[in-house]
Parts: structure tokens; sequence; C-alpha cells
């Protein structure tokens, strides 16, 4: 999955220029990861974010199994994302990918699961929940996400369409099956984008 980023305009809302130098204080980027995530979830959840330099720091060590990945000040709009743990390897992985350069979607998820049939990355065999919340802007005074978009993945590692009984085409009014067969399969669970 994508993180993208924070935007807006006015006076307590992080512009994507000054986003992109400078991230938020770890406790904003914390209030603001964890929206992703069931509410009841949050207080003990793990939240990676972004130090003054841009790098990825642990900002709070959490004691269940979800992990959230704050907003990223390097990218345009606002995504933060919360994960099960066991889903770490697999997602560091990406963002490691995409550090070295490989930016294509399709190039990134393909070394994953080669390198997962190999043996030499974990991917859990069970199904593991995937929060996303992504949106244009992002308030830190008010934790308000503007034209704010909630999805979700449940990761289904080799599931195909005929092992789940579910389709896989995009759409807006029901589940589906993507990357059915792969280490990386997953429901996604899409609903209507909000308009502008």
């Amino acid at each position: 999955m994508r993180t993208l980023l924070l935007v807006g305009c006015g006076v307590l809302v992080v512009s994507a220029a000054a986003a992109a130098q400078q991230p938020l204080s770890s406790d904003a980027q914390i209030a603001a990861a964890v929206q992703a995530a069931p509410e009841d979830r949050r207080a003990d959840a793990t939240v990676l974010g972004y130090d003054a330099k841009g790098a990825l720091t642990t900002l709070r060590q959490g004691s269940n199994d979800l992990i959230c990945l704050a907003d990223n000040p390097a990218n345009e709009g606002f995504s933060v994302a919360c994960y099960h743990k066991d889903l770490d390897a697999f997602m560091a992985r990406g963002r490691e990918l995409t550090q070295q350069g490989i930016t294509d979607d399709k190039v990134r998820d393909q070394t994953r699961w080669k390198e997962i049939e190999a043996g030499t990355l974990k991917m859990p065999r069970e199904p593991r929940m995937l929060y996303v919340l992504s949106g244009k802007t992002y308030d830190p005074a008010t934790a308000a996400v503007g034209n704010a978009y909630e999805r979700w993945v449940l990761y289904v590692p080799f599931a195909t369409a005929a092992s789940l009984g579910m389709g896989t085409k995009a759409t807006d009014n029901e589940p589906w099956l993507m990357d059915q067969g792969t280490a990386g399969a997953h429901i996604m669970i899409s609903p209507p984008r909000p308009k502008p």
C-alpha cells in the first residue's frame, strides 16, 4: 500500500511545502497516525514516524499487535496507515525498495513476492489487516482530515477467487480480491470516495 502525506491551507493546517521540510511534532504525528486504527486499538499501538531529518523512527512503542505509520512529510497529500505487526517485515521491505529508487508498485510487489516464496522475506500465512486513512489536508490543531477517505485491506497470502468465492474486479460497492494467487493477495474494501 502507498503512504501519502500532509497538505493544506489556512492558519493551522500545514502546507505541502512546509511539510516537505519539517515533519509534525512526535505527539502530532502519533495523534494523526492512530486515526487509521480502530478506536479501541489506538492507545496501545506502536507508532512509526519521521524525525527532523526525515528519517523513519519509532515515535511510540506500543503493547498491542498494531503498528501505525505517520504521514510522510516528503509526499504530497495526507495518508496514514496501521497494520498488524506480522506484516511489518513486508511493509518495511516495501519502504526499503522505495528508498532504493524502485517506485513502480508492480516491480516492488513482485520483488517482495519472490522473496517471500524464496523464504528470505517473512509473510504470515494467516489473514492480517491493514487500515488506511487518507485525505487532502490535515489540521494538527484539531486532528481533522480534509476530504477523509478510509479503506481497509485484508492480506490473505496465496488466496484465489475460487478459494474465497469472491470477485477480482475493483468496485466501490463490494470487497474484491487483488493480486490473487500471490504472496501479496489481499481483499480490498474500498467504499466510494467522497466528493471534493
